[in-house]
């Protein structure tokens, strides 16, 4: 095991649970992520996300949200010996624990709420404690980087930023447009997340932030989570376990350290980092960050130490 901990900002894991391909529990199952690995691997806290797709939308995505989130309830009900659900400020005091994962619940994309305030109340109470404000797609609180608009948050999306800040939920801009997230920074009193996307300065894709984004999130007490995904850390595609590096290490140099941390998004990719195939492979990544010239207390912020900040200042 490491000796540092582990917060994984996003990983779509849960989707192979709730259609029954995976129990989460053995590599030998397939997949990036299950709870072994991770467990070696040292990861103290993983947000798990509920990804609606996108042959649910519009009109059954609350339906296939509730569904997914059921189905995160039961699989942490089921394993109580290997996971637990982080649900307020107090249940981060037992992070790490030396034999259990902690949990957090986050939806991907907005489209779970319908065109209905209420609904983001009812999915708090179910245990989500983090909201993806899009997808790539347009929904009722504003436009994913998919549309290619400048629009910015409806009157629906802006009431919900607000009440998210009320509740204690992360907001998180990952495949938000540009618009659409300063529109967020204007308004949400709590630090904000981008908890799997990259540096655009390094490889322009849209789901990327900009130097100046990535500037606000460090303002605002924010963070980003460094995505695996090879198609945002290359021009070309491929990439390996240094590419992800190189973008930590842009993001700390343009924000500063306390602004980076890592949003894997294992399991919702199709290709991966030559290096850092799954979620065991989290050592090897560690190893690199103190070749690149972080010390130990810098790794530790990347690793664990910026999300435990981030998630500190907007639970309840």
């Amino acid at each position: 095991m490491s000796e540092f901990s582990i917060i994984d900002g996003h990983c779509d894991s849960l989707l192979d649970f709730v259609n029954g391909k995976r129990t989460l529990l053995a590599p030998s199952e397939g997949g990036h992520w299950d709870t072994s690995r991770a467990r070696s691997a040292g990861v103290a806290l993983q947000f798990l996300a509920a990804f609606i797709e996108t042959r649910y939308k519009p009109s059954l995505a609350t339906q296939r949200g509730l569904e997914l989130i059921d189905g995160a309830r039961r699989f942490i009900a089921g394993h109580g010996d290997q996971v637990f659900q982080v649900l307020e400020k107090e249940d981060l005091r037992g992070i790490p624990d030396p034999s259990r994962i902690g949990i957090i619940l986050s939806v991907e994309g907005g489209e779970i709420l319908g065109d209905q305030l209420f609904m983001l109340d009812t999915i708090y109470h179910l245990g989500v404690r983090a909201l993806g404000i899009t997808w790539n797609q347009r929904n009722a609180l504003a436009d994913g980087v998919g549309e290619k608009t400048q629009s910015r948050l409806t009157n629906l999306g802006q009431q919900v930023i607000l009440r998210m800040n009320e509740l204690g939920m992360l907001i998180d801009v990952s495949h938000l447009n540009e618009a659409g997230f300063w529109h967020v920074l204007e308004l949400s009193q709590d630090p904000i997340a981008a908890t799997h996307s990259c540096a655009k300065a390094l490889c322009d894709h849209p789901r990327n932030l900009t130097d100046q984004q990535l500037r606000a999130l460090s303002k605002h007490g924010g963070v980003v989570g460094v995505n695996f995904y090879p198609s945002f850390l290359t021009q070309t595609g491929q990439a390996e376990l240094k590419d992800v590096v190189r973008h930590i290490c842009h993001i700390a140099e343009v924000a500063g350290v306390e602004t980076v941390s890592l949003g894997s998004d294992f399991d919702g990719i199709t290709e991966v980092p030559k290096g850092l195939e799954h979620v065991g492979d989290f050592g090897s990544l560690v190893d690199e960050l103190l070749k690149a010239g972080f010390s130990t207390q810098e790794v530790d912020k990347i690793c664990s130490g910026n999300f435990m900040r981030l998630l500190s200042k907007v639970l309840k």
